[in-house]
Formats: C-alpha cells, sequence, structure tokens
C-alpha cells in the first residue's frame, strides 16, 4: 500500500473512531423547499424554520405547478435548480405543499431524494430499485451516496400542519411510555405484515409496550406511539389516541395519493394525531419491501434517530412510497444532537 493510501485509510479510521459516520439529522442539515407560487407554502415553510432553528440558508422557493403528478422532465429540471442551492451541509429535504405528490409513478419525496427514474416503479408486479439506506447507521446520504431523503408537510391546511409541527416539538426528548399497535385484518391482500408481527415483538419487547390484535378495534385505543395494519381503510381511526411524535401507516396500494384516491389517505393519519406516515402512490402490489418494515422504523426510532431518518431506514424499496409528517420529530433521543 502506498503512503499515500496508508493516510487516506488513517483519516478514515479516525473520523470512524470520532463517530463522524454515526451523526445524526438535525436542523441545520435540513433543507426547507417551498412553492413560491402558493402563499400557505411559503408561510409554512418560513414558520417551520423558525420553530425548528433551520437556518435561513437552507430554506428554498421554487415555481411549482400545482398538479398531483409531475412529469419527470419538468421534475428533473427542478430538481437540478434545488441541488444547485442547496448548502453543503444539506443531508435531508423537507418539501412543504400538499400537490404533486408524486413524479410519473414514483412518489415526490422518493424523486427528490434520487432523482427520478422508471427503476424505482416498475410498471407490473415486480421489485424494484433497493435503498441502500434500509437498516444502515448513520446520516450522511447526501455525502456518501448522492440522496437527500425527503418528507412532505402537506400545507394545504395550515391548522393542521401547525398541529403536526407542535406535536413533533412536544414529543422531543419525551421518552413517551405508549404502545406499539400492530393490527391483523380479514383483508387478506394487505395483511401482508402480520407474519411479521411476532419477530417484531420479540425486537421490542423489553423496551416498548407491544399490542398485537385484530381490527377493527370497538373501544378506545389509547396511548398510541404507533399504529400499523393493512386495509383500504382504518374503521377503527377516530378512536385511535395518540402520543406526540407517533407514527403510523396502513399497508394498502393508494394511501401516497392525498386526495381523491379510492382508498383511505396517509394524511388521515396525522389528521388523527400521529406525526409522520407514509403511502404508496402507484401500484405496489403485496411487497412487503415496498412498505415500513416496523421492527426496522422503532429499532431506529427508539434509538433516537428522526422520524425521517427512522422512516426512510426502514423501507427496502422506496420508490413509490410517500413520506409524511414532521421530519424532525425524535421523542426518544436523548439530547440535542
Amino acid at each position: 500500500m502506498s503512503p499515500l493510501s496508508k493516510g487516506l485509510w488513517a483519516v478514515i479510521g479516525c473520523v470512524i473512531a470520532h463517530g463522524a459516520v454515526a451523526e445524526g439529522l438535525t436542523a441545520d442539515r435540513l433543507g426547507v423547499i417551498y412553492n413560491i407560487d402558493d402563499a400557505k407554502s411559503g408561510r409554512l415553510a418560513s414558520y417551520y424554520a423558525a420553530q425548528r432553528g433551520v437556518p435561513s440558508r437552507n430554506v428554498l422557493g421554487i415555481h411549482l405547478p400545482v398538479v398531483d403528478v409531475l412529469g419527470p422532465e419538468a421534475f428533473t429540471a427542478l430538481r437540478q435548480e434545488v441541488l444547485a442551492e442547496l448548502p453543503t451541509p444539506v443531508q435531508a429535504l423537507l418539501l412543504v405543499w400538499s400537490r404533486p405528490y408524486a413524479v410519473g409513478c414514483m412518489s415526490i419525496t422518493t424523486a427528490f431524494a434520487t432523482g427520478y427514474s422508471v427503476s424505482f416503479c416498475t410498471p407490473g408486479c415486480v421489485r424494484t430499485t433497493a435503498s441502500p439506506l434500509f437498516d444502515s447507521d448513520g446520516w450522511l446520504p447526501a455525502d456518501t451516496l448522492g440522496w437527500f431523503p425527503a418528507m412532505l408537510l402537506p400545507s394545504d391546511d395550515e391548522t393542521l400542519a401547525h398541529q403536526v409541527i407542535s406535536r413533533g416539538l412536544e414529543s422531543d426528548f419525551s421518552a413517551p411510555p405508549g404502545i406499539l399497535y400492530l393490527m391483523k385484518t380479514a383483508d387478506w391482500n394487505r395483511n401482508v405484515r402480520a407474519t411479521t408481527y411476532q419477530r417484531v415483538t420479540l425486537l421490542l419487547q423489553n423496551r416498548l409496550e407491544v399490542e398485537v390484535g385484530t381490527a377493527p378495534e370497538t373501544g378506545d385505543i389509547p396511548e398510541a406511539i404507533g399504529y400499523f395494519t393493512g386495509t383500504e381503510r382504518v374503521a377503527e381511526l377516530s378512536r385511535i389516541r395518540f402520543r406526540p411524535g407517533a407514527l403510523a401507516d396502513h399497508l394498502t396500494s393508494s394511501g401516497g395519493v392525498l386526495d381523491g384516491g379510492r382508498q383511505m389517505s396517509a394524511l388521515r393519519w396525522l389528521i388523527q394525531g400521529a406525526a409522520a406516515s407514509y403511502g404508496t402512490v402507484s401500484e405496489p402490489c403485496s411487497f412487503l419491501e415496498k412498505f415500513p418494515n416496523i421492527g426496522v422504523l422503532f429499532e431506529h426510532y427508539r434509538h433516537g434517530e428522526t422520524a425521517l431518518e427512522a422512516y426512510w431506514k426502514s423501507v427496502a424499496m422506496p420508490g413509490q412510497g410517500l413520506f409524511i409528517g414532521e421530519p424532525l420529530a425524535r421523542p426518544y433521543a436523548r439530547s440535542n444532537r
């Protein structure tokens, strides 16, 4: 090995030894992107940055068509514009608008993260491009992969958006003792995650109360820090009482279609009180890899990672998946990073 190579590996070893690769997402590493042509989007971006201490240089406005699904060519130019303006420390993005929520057959959060590619959403019942972030350590995706994992904060209902932000702030460092609910359903096509519930329970049993039940529940569902099920619509949704910082989603085909879809929108989880959620924008079929792995999700969340980090690390094939909510919620962190 040459002296130069030895020196390089010494530097890498030093970085690893000092834990730099394990650094997580903080406000100064978050880019906040809003639509210049949408007054609600602009107001909410400014409010979020002020509440979370995001540096003003990280807040960028773009001209964005207000459509459900953006065309890939128009999107590519917009993403290039954003990347050209992002400060170097930024490692993840918050998109502040309600529409568009998709780019072609990709979710807009994954399209901003990786760039558009049909390999992330190949039509038909097939597996798609895998994420190198799945169940990974550390959080420097822009530096190491050129990826900018994103979460969408819907802006149409400003009151709801403020509530979502408040839940995240309230949850920070709170170490809530809530219950993780894992629900089985009679919906055969969407109940596929139920096969993982025993493993999740064993993984988390000494750190979190886990209840496995059968939906729909008929009574009140209290103290939920997580709620996961598989069905087109969640009949018991109005009876779930979420703790600040709670995560919840339902495995179905079009949960990421935020408005006017034939199935329940992931937005309904935020309305009910969750801090973050997930849903797909085009037909994923019942591949577990295209939906959050609950054990991985809460393993990372319980270790103090933010909602954005934990959710992104829980999906092995995220091309069609829309991540929504408050990215910096971190109820199990011990202190400010």
